[in-house]
């Protein structure tokens, strides 16, 4: 009998340690943006407006890191959500599959923003997801909301396809 419960001890320590984490990310196109401003523009006022809903639509939910684009617009869509939630926003300037398995083993468990662009977030869910899926968002196609689970980039992804 001892011998029994010590087998099955070290089999739940087994279990348990080896146990894999999933790491979610939620992938958003910025916010509406202005039609001046060059190559940079800001947010228009929908964006605005639209920034603040996504804090608010994630007030709940634990966040450990927001990454964006070094462009206004990216980076605008999340401050409110990175101010509600005390964290700074990293800039990236690439996320490809690489990129993101280091995002993978940085935050093991964890949850990722990252705010991207009209081309960049459909790639990235496609690396996330191991799939060609996605493509590219229409130019004027502002609400998605990409969240996706994975234990590895690539593998078993869990997606979910949200609009706000």
């Amino acid at each position: 009998m001892k011998k029994l419960f010590v087998a099955w001890a070290l089999l739940l320590a087994v279990q348990i340690c080896c146990a894999q984490q999933i790491t979610t990310f939620i992938l958003i196109r910025h916010a509406e943006k202005a039609t001046e401003g060059g190559s940079d523009p800001e947010l228009k006022p929908e964006g605005v407006t639209r920034a603040e809903a996504l804090a608010a639509l994630l007030d709940k939910t634990r966040i450990d890191a927001i990454y964006s684009t070094d462009f206004k617009r990216t980076k605008s869509t999340v401050a409110p959500l990175a101010a509600a939630k005390g964290l700074t926003v990293n800039i990236y300037s690439s996320m490809k599959a690489a990129e993101l398995e280091k995002l993978v083993a940085v935050h093991p468990g964890g949850t990722v923003v990252i705010s991207g662009h009209s081309n960049t977030i459909p790639d990235m869910a496609n690396a996330l997801a191991g799939s060609k899926e996605f493509k590219q968002f229409a130019d004027a196609d502002y609400g998605n909301i990409l969240i996706i689970s994975v234990v590895a980039v690539g593998k078993d992804a869990k997606v979910v396809w949200l609009r706000y």
